[in-house]
């Protein structure tokens, strides 16, 4: 097999192909999608904290100059919500919206946040289990962060089931030449999402709340399209991660009963294996950069005006880095993985999402006396961002 990141068969099983790319073209040109792969460690590392490279080049170059055709005028409503929060734009604007956001979204906000995470949680997976099961993921590990990043949002109740299909619908846009109908499908999304938060931040605006909407509409030098672009980036990077580390984690731990089997005899395991299942099967497998400037990457030249794939699903595996990589180790304590990235654009929602995820795998442990796989979970079809389409078990209490 290569690489081929629209094959059903790669998908679910890219981890040879990384092998092979590491040993013999660490870095290459991947011609459908105009890209340099990279899939070494150390240089996707590297490259995530160069600042000769970008997540955005239109700070520097116009799509012209960089040889790059502009993006279609439908949408335009996408790019203004994803271009006003953080992830996309580059210093010195990226530097004032994070020093802005990260007032209202400090670590010890965050920790605050954990007994209520921990209540959710528990009441998630008690039902599951009294029902004998499901869908893991339609009913843990999807309602956790969305109720989550709905509380520290303020968004009313009876408006949160919106939240998921926009969300699904916006990160369609990022997968690899998306269709037509999910391009419309993310910008319809974008719209939605933006008008709606708009009138909610001019709501908390005049009548604040103790919500992260109602801090972030009080930082005058926010903008209102730089308060909608970061919640709607709160929402997306807060949750999808978490839902496909939680699918992936147990599906992961299934394929691996000895490591399984540790992890219940043993709690205090969790938090290396948090970051274990982070590593060995990651959500997030491919992060793309711009070049701003010539640079070469294992004595490959690449130009100023290419994109480079980095592969973060083959990172993790890297010999060079992690012993017997193929391995599921729950107790490794050497994994600097980098499944939240590096460098300026690291994640900042990482400790929530840590949070979420050792209270969600700690309450079904501690809860269901037993687990089993019902069926064997299919992946969907997206490959930039991974996950099952669904992980149906069978639980007793």
């Amino acid at each position: 097999m290569r690489f081929d990141p629209w094959n059903p068969d790669f998908v679910a099983h890219p981890y040879p192909v990384y092998e092979q790319l590491r040993r013999e073209a660490p870095v290459s040109y991947f011609e459908p999608t105009d890209q340099w792969l990279v899939s070494r460690h150390a240089d996707v590392n590297a490259l995530l904290r160069d600042r000769r490279l970008g997540r955005s080049y239109l700070h520097v170059a116009g799509h012209e100059e960089f040889g790059r055709e502009p993006e279609p005028e439908f949408q335009e409503p996408f790019w203004r919500v994803v271009r006003a929060g953080m992830l996309d734009v580059e210093p010195p604007v990226h530097t004032r919206l994070r020093r802005l956001v990260s007032k209202a979204f400090t670590p010890r906000m965050v920790e605050s946040l954990r007994p209520r995470v921990k209540a959710i949680a528990g009441s998630l997976v008690e039902a599951y289990v009294e029902k004998g099961g499901g869908d893991l993921i339609a009913e843990v590990a999807e309602p956790l962060p969305v109720t989550v990043i709905a509380e520290m949002l303020g968004i009313p109740e009876a408006d949160r089931h919106l939240l998921r299909p926009w969300s699904a619908d916006i990160c369609g846009m990022y997968e690899l030449n998306p269709t037509p109908e999910a391009q419309h499908t993310a910008v319809r999304a974008a719209e939605e999402f933006a008008g709606y938060l708009k009138v909610l931040a001019r709501e908390r605006a005049a009548d604040p709340g103790d919500d992260l909407v109602s801090a972030l509409a009080a930082i005058p030098e926010l903008t209102e399209d730089e308060l909608v672009g970061t919640c709607v980036l709160l929402l997306n990077a807060g949750h999808e991660a978490t839902v496909n580390v939680t699918g992936n984690g147990w599906w992961s731990l299934f394929r691996n009963p000895g490591e399984l089997a540790r992890l219940r005899e043993d709690r205090s395991l969790l938090p290396t294996a948090i970051e274990e299942l982070l590593r060995w099967d990651t959500p997030l497998q491919m992060f793309e950069r711009w070049v701003l400037e010539d640079i070469e990457v294992d004595g490959v030249a690449i130009p100023r005006g290419a994109e480079v794939a980095l592969l973060f699903g083959s990172a993790n595996r890297d010999p060079e880095v992690f012993d017997d990589p193929d391995r599921l180790d729950v107790a490794r304590a050497d994994n600097p993985h980098i499944s939240f990235g590096a460098g300026i654009h690291f994640c900042l929602g990482a400790p929530l999402a840590r949070i979420e995820l050792a209270e969600s795998f700690g309450a079904l442990l501690d809860r269901a006396a037993t687990l089993e796989l019902a069926e064997e979970p299919r992946w969907k079809p997206g490959y930039v961002i991974r996950g099952l389409e669904a992980l149906n078990l069978t639980v007793s209490g």
